[in-house]
């Protein structure tokens, strides 16, 4: 038994190298034989390499539909002059490195792409920077890919007219890290996209969302950093869900936030850093969440709870100095707030045993009023919002009676 397993080895190694060894290298520029990427893939043979020299070349509509790897030398430029896409992938095991491409078309009714993969499994792209683009990487239908350690940037000015940095449909088992994604309508977007990791991005100046995803599912978020985009993050339609070491900063405006959940089930929100938002994360129909060590940090509200959120569980987050801790639209809770850290709590704790003697009503009657009348946030800091909230502390009418942290730490939660 042992003898024929040896053996089967030997031939396996004795194979791959084979083909490693018939894998050819067609180098292109402009004074070799090969001297453009079209011609350079129309005479590779499958598994082979594309070496592009660095220099620039006006090439758009190129088709890969057998497995290559097309490497650039110096980052040389491929440049679309704002006619149509420029690279689409159509067969499995196909690799993009070391390119730049740029100046993708803008149309109304196409989805004009620097790179669009179409039916494709085990792809790369990596190490790529691509330049004012409509879409910068649009995969539909495909599996087990990777895009890592790529830049994408445009000058994206309104919505109708931009499309996403990294754009994900009907995939699987993706892996998406250490990209840049800046200027463009969503920087990530993803729908019913299962199964993936997407981890250690940088997402910024986005028109709309740093990252956007519906009907995804069993899908892991972590690392990421999410700042200065129009709507911050949205996340909707989808469950099992983890969402750990992700920071959301400085997603300001009139109608923006860190993080919006809608009718999500099933999550794990953990260790995040919700910071400087116009909302740290407003949750709209969304059940059996465990919302566990995040940080809220001077953001106008850090929880903006819509209806129908049901069991959720809020433990050991810090508040730190927002405007608003906690706001609702309904005097029914089914939530558990327990052994959090609440910058504005004013209790004491005689055992010193790190948690306060007098639970944490969260809710301020303010948040109410200013729900219901915004113009009233310009009396935020008055004496007599002071006394209002008080009376509604002692006597709860409008704000839920049964929502209290029982535990609240008297103490910064640290790792």
């Amino acid at each position: 038994m042992k003898s024929s397993h040896l053996l089967f080895g030997i031939i396996t190694l004795l194979s791959t190298s084979f083909l490693s060894v018939d894998a050819a290298v067609i180098t292109v520029c402009s004074s070799c034989e090969v001297s453009s990427i079209k011609e350079g893939i129309t005479v590779a043979q499958p598994h082979d390499t594309v070496l592009v020299e660095s220099g620039e070349y006006f090439e758009r509509a190129i088709i890969i539909d057998k497995p290559l790897t097309i490497l650039g030398r110096d980052l040389p430029i491929i440049d679309g002059e704002f006619e149509e896409g420029i690279f689409e992938i159509r067969s499995d095991s196909v690799v993009l490195d070391g390119l730049q491409i740029q100046k993708i078309g803008v149309s109304y009714t196409k989805d004009y792409a620097a790179i669009l993969i179409n039916r494709s499994e085990k792809f790369e792209i990596r190490n790529c920077v691509l330049k004012d683009v409509f879409f910068g990487i649009l995969i539909e239908k495909s599996h087990y890919g990777k895009i890592y350690n790529n830049k994408i940037s445009s000058q994206a000015v309104e919505q109708y007219n931009s499309g996403n940095g990294i754009h994900g449909w009907h995939c699987s088992n993706l892996e998406i890290y250490d990209n840049e994604v800046s200027r463009l309508r969503d920087g990530i977007y993803l729908e019913f996209v299962d199964s993936s990791r997407i981890y250690r991005n940088l997402s910024y100046d986005n028109l709309r969302y740093g990252l956007h995803f519906m009907f995804s599912n069993h899908d892991d978020y972590f690392d990421n950093l999410f700042t200065q985009n129009g709507a911050g993050v949205a996340v909707m339609f989808s469950k099992f869900i983890n969402m750990e070491r992700n920071h959301f900063y400085k997603n300001w405006g009139t109608a923006s936030y860190g993080l919006l959940l809608k009718e999500i089930y099933d999550a794990e929100i953990q260790n995040n850093v919700f910071e400087e938002n116009t909302i740290g994360i407003f949750i709209e129909g969304s059940t059996r969440i465990n919302y566990f060590r995040n940080d809220f940090k001077r953001n106008g509200w850090a929880l903006k709870i819509a209806g129908g959120c049901y069991t959720n569980k809020f433990n050991e987050n810090n508040f730190l100095n927002n405007s608003f801790d906690v706001s609702y639209n309904t005097k029914m809770n089914d939530n558990g707030f327990e052994g959090n850290f609440w910058s504005s709590y004013s209790g004491y704790d005689l055992d010193k045993d790190g948690i306060g003697d007098v639970p944490y009503r969260p809710v301020k009657l303010f948040s109410y009023v200013v729900n219901r009348t915004p113009e009233t946030i310009i009396l935020l800091r008055s004496l007599f919002i002071d006394i209002l909230n008080f009376s509604e502390r002692v006597s709860p009418v409008f704000t839920p009676d049964n929502l209290v942290d029982p535990m609240p730490k008297t103490h910064m939660i640290n790792d």
